[in-house]
């Protein structure tokens, strides 16, 4: 056997799990046809047997399943996946019936398969290490627990305790899962996990599983029961109302769920085998699998952090303008112990972003999660000034003031002046290009970009732009600074918008251009919501400020003219601007697309039929929502081939986290590479015939989109 030991002491046989040249566990090939060998050794040796111990070589116990090999899959393998599935299953069960005791000693995180595994030990042991995560997250990927974890966990925890943890991928703790019985017992450390084995086997000689014992039922009963029947009537509608219909792996979890509760183990684990079947040979599960996982860990993991650079671990940190956005770095900075000075105009302003942190921080010593004290440290490490010279000591410095170049020249300059040598000065910009506003800088190479998305408290993503004077060691301590907020950092070369705002700017103008062709607005809204987009591209528009688009639209007509080149504004740019002129600034105005009626929910503004209705028009729906979908994955593609982004994980962990991309795509370019490029082409092509040529995809922007293309 390759991946697991095989050990036998004193009647005591041990399975150590220990996949070679991977720091990892997983369930691959070579994993489960060593699993049916250490089986049947097992059973060859069970007369001498007085228990079972499962174990692992690694720092984490298990990680489940082998997902590279997941992403080869096509529909044809769900038979092959199916006995695969079943054959695994059938050696847990084959453990775990043999009357003897078996315990897991997990003495790292499991999770998933890993999880799943664990599961077959009667007593599950772990270290208590706040690290350690246990539970069963496929969800997140688009699958469901098929290895015995959806047909467990609801006979553990019973139906409704057991929907946090399946449909909605819950994680835990040690102590949580202790708390639940999920877990027996804790230990401090590793070496104790053996002794406290051993001593549980020497005190329960023969063992089984609840759910194995005569006369056992499901914990609250199962899905018969009058109670429970009640609340699971709703369930799926209250599922669809999350999902919109666009994600088959909690349905399928809640219907393995239910299904699973009404048989015997056996058949519902058969059940739960089809379901994972079903659902690994769908390109949406491999769509999620790719971003979620892999894409996400490259992000996680500083891919695209420039070599050679040393760690960057930031103490003392400026920002410059202390409205929403600056008010927003100023709490994330504080909140992860960094020192922040919060720069405005006059003290007063400074101190109005400040209370922002109060008020954040009172939520949370409101509902115990953070005590007087520890709020009263976090407010400390805040200086509110009106004082640049208070940015002496600072490593680095954000402006996050108003988008007006000259404004952001003037603050820039000012802030160096008070900066050492080794200090970086970023820009908190969304639009302006860096290397523009890198001319008003002394030291160019120590300026860049680094774009929050509002509101900061909430969003994981930050965007970091490289200008052309840029240097590897400012972009590489740019993204420690991000990392150290806990937040997620990619990074994009210098272009008008760079990749987020700029891809995001499709999404919210081809929406507004609907709207002008007379496409009702609600038709447009909810159509959005129904692809899967967080919020219709018109609500947005209200909440970003339909007065700032027209800022920047402004902006960057005076650019190009600076260039000796003329603008010509989109059929979305001249819809916002129209509404402006009309007096609809956006929902900081109190009127733009939407109304906004004083303790009353909002609503759309009557007035757009008027300016905009066209009562003869007649409109596809799922045209619409292409439109919605393939502008942003086209515009995604073009960055891709200018170079302003690099890499294909960035491009599709910026699209979802930063724009809020369908989850279920998988990303911008996931969307594409998931159709093939050519059907997208095709499709896209045809939407530019109809609609214009923001949809083209072009022969140099789809021989890039190939040569990214990711080869599994």
């Amino acid at each position: 056997m390759k991946t697991i030991r095989y050990a036998l002491e004193d009647g005591i046989a041990t399975l150590t799990f220990d996949e070679p040249d991977s720091p990892v566990n997983t369930m691959c090939l070579q994993w489960q046809d060593d699993l049916s060998e250490a089986t049947a050794r097992v059973l060859a040796d069970r007369a001498q047997l007085r228990g079972l111990i499962l174990a692992s070589a690694k720092t984490t116990f298990f990680a489940g399943a082998d997902l590279k090999a997941v992403m080869r899959l096509t529909s044809a393998d769900a038979p092959q996946v199916y006995a695969e599935v079943e054959r695994m299953k059938k050696n847990f069960r084959t453990l775990e019936t043999l009357g003897i005791p078996v315990v897991s000693c997990l003495g790292g995180s499991a999770l998933g398969g890993g999880w799943e595994v664990a599961l077959i030990g009667h007593h599950r042991i772990a270290v208590d290490h706040p690290r350690t995560q246990l539970g069963l997250p496929e969800v997140t990927l688009g699958l469901l627990p098929g290895a015995s974890g959806v047909t467990k966990t609801v006979r553990l925890l019973g139906l409704m305790a057991a929907q946090p943890l399946l449909i909605e991928g819950q994680l835990l703790n040690p102590q949580q899962a202790l708390e639940l019985g999920l877990l027996h017992e804790l230990v401090a450390s590793d070496a104790a996990l053996r002794p406290q084995a051993l001593a549980w086997i020497a005190d329960h000689p023969q063992s089984q599983h609840p759910w194995d014992a005569k006369g056992w039922r499901i914990p609250g009963g199962d899905a018969r029961s009058p109670k429970i029947a009640g609340a699971l009537a709703v369930a799926p509608a209250m599922l669809k109302k999350k999902t919109r219909g666009l994600l088959p792996a909690p349905e399928a979890i809640l219907a393995c769920m239910v299904e699973g509760s009404l048989v015997d183990m056996d058949t519902a684990l058969r059940i739960e085998s089809r379901y994972l079947a079903q659902l690994m040979t769908r390109g949406q599960a491999q769509a999620m699998i790719n971003t979620f996982f892999f894409n996400l860990n490259a992000v996680k993991s500083g891919a695209s952090r420039p070599a050679g650079v040393p760690r960057f671990k930031p103490h003392k940190v400026g920002v410059v303008g202390a409205g929403m956005m600056g008010a927003g770095i100023a709490w994330a900075q504080a909140s992860r112990g960094m020192a922040t000075v919060l720069v405005d105009t006059d003290a007063a302003k400074a101190e109005r972003g400040k209370a922002y942190s109060h008020k954040l921080s009172q939520q949370r010593v409101d509902k115990g999660r953070m005590t007087a004290e520890q709020q009263a440290e976090l407010l400390g490490r805040i200086t509110a000034t009106d004082r640049m010279a208070q940015l002496q000591g600072c490593e680095l410095v954000i402006e996050a003031v108003f988008e007006q170049r000259a404004l952001k020249a003037r603050v820039t300059q000012e802030a160096e002046q008070q900066l050492a040598p080794g200090a970086i000065m970023a820009s908190n910009t969304s639009t302006l290009p860096i290397s523009g506003l890198a001319q008003a800088s002394s030291r160019p190479a120590q300026f860049i970009g680094i774009h929050f998305f509002s509101p900061v408290d909430k969003m994981q993503l930050v965007e970091i732009i490289r200008g052309q004077a840029t240097s590897d060691d400012t972009v590489a301590r740019a993204m420690d600074y991000v990392q150290a907020l806990g937040k997620l950092p990619i990074v994009v070369n210098d272009s008008r918008g760079f990749y987020t705002s700029r891809t995001f700017g499709t999404y919210v103008m081809e929406g507004a251009a609907m709207l002008g062709e007379g496409i009702p607005a609600a038709v447009i809204e909810n159509a959005a919501v129904q692809a899967g987009m967080p919020v219709g591209p018109l609500a947005v528009i209200d909440e970003t400020s339909l007065t700032l688009a027209v800022h920047v639209l402004e902006q960057t007509r005076a650019d190009f003219e600076a260039e000796g080149r003329s603008y010509t504004a989109t059929p979305g740019e001249l819809v916002v601007e129209k509404m402006v002129q009309a007096g609809r600034g956006g929902r900081a105005a109190g009127a733009g697309f939407y109304d906004y009626p004083a303790g009353q929910p909002k609503h759309l503004w009557p007035g757009l039929q008027a300016q905009f209705g066209k009562p003869d028009l007649t409109w596809d729906l799922q045209e619409i929502k292409d439109r919605l979908l393939y502008r942003q994955a086209v515009e995604t593609a073009r960055c891709l081939a200018e170079g302003v982004l690099t890499s294909v994980h960035e491009a599709n962990i910026g699209s979802i986290f930063g724009i809020g991309f369908p989850a279920w795509t998988g990303g911008a370019l996931q969307f594409i590479y998931g159709q093939g490029v050519a059907q997208f082409a095709a499709r896209s092509n045809q939407l530019a015939l109809r609609h214009g040529e923001g949809f083209r995809l072009t022969d140099a922007v789809q021989h890039s989109l190939l040569a990214h293309q990711p080869r599994w």
